[in-house]
């Protein structure tokens, strides 16, 4: 059993998403609605469906073919604008779909330049809005190591709880012993977090040891305490919580 909340949502499931949606393609908006929706197509989090009354209609390209989804039946369309093209990436669903989303649209979100709720860009996918992520301090003493190594050891950590997620703990640099740790250039990003400006493999560790951390230089406002800290993977490194040695979890981003 976890000892982690899990997601609170189902897939297919759908709620109405009560803020302002933009996206831009090559300079131009391509859509502006207050009525989009949130559709589960996985557990982990929604994907917004946009009105068709509220796209531009000049920057979709009919191409004239339909497509039996999950969902119901879907007429396809590219993406032109800007000077940018985009072929095969939104889904306007017909009469037959899941009630609720007939007359709506699907864009494939790397289609689209940038995405906006309200006045802030949002990145990777829309933010689930049954997951909660708090980043708060502590004085639990929280040791990590690897393969016998010991690759950082604090008492004053930035814990980060995250609903579907085991708890990730966020360590001062000066806590880390990089003398052990290999920078990649790996890059990742997270809706919630933005994009890690760091990530470091074990050294001489092999496949094992290969992107077990990684830091925010600049993440996002609400994440701020976690600004140029250190987390590991709990899936792949051993981790001592209190003394107390900790069952490394499996999740989707490690199996």
């Amino acid at each position: 059993m976890a000892d982690f909340p899990r997601m609170a949502a189902e897939t297919d499931r759908i709620e109405p998403a009560p803020r302002r949606l933009r996206a831009v393609l090559g300079g131009e908006q391509i859509f502006d609605t207050t009525a989009a929706l949130y559709v589960w197509e996985v557990p982990y989090y929604p994907q917004y469906y946009v009105p068709l009354a509220d796209v531009t209609s000049r920057f979709l390209v009919d191409e004239q073919h339909e497509q039996q989804l999950k969902r119901g039946t879907a007429r396809r369309f590219g993406l032109a604008a800007g000077g940018q093209e985009r072929p095969g990436t939104v889904r306007v669903f017909g009469a037959d779909a899941l009630p609720g989303l007939s007359g709506y649209v699907r864009f494939d979100w790397a289609a689209l330049d940038a995405w906006y709720e309200e006045d802030e860009r949002i990145f990777v996918h829309a933010r689930n809005p049954y997951v909660r992520v708090d980043a708060l301090r502590s004085h639990r003493h929280v040791r990590v190591s690897l393969n016998g190594v010991a690759l950082a050891d604090t008492t004053t950590p930035v814990m980060v709880f995250e609903t579907g997620l085991p708890t990730r703990y966020y360590i001062d640099r000066a806590s880390v012993r990089f003398a052990h740790l290999v920078r990649t250039e790996t890059e990742t990003a997270c809706a919630y977090k933005g994009t890690t400006s760091d990530y470091w493999s074990l050294a001489g560790g092999g496949e094992a040891g290969t992107d077990i951390a990684w830091s925010y230089t600049f993440p996002t406002r609400a994440l701020s305490p976690i600004a140029d800290l250190v987390a590991f993977y709990n899936e792949k490194v051993d981790i001592h919580l209190d003394g107390t040695l900790l069952e490394r979890p499996t999740t989707h981003f490690v199996r």
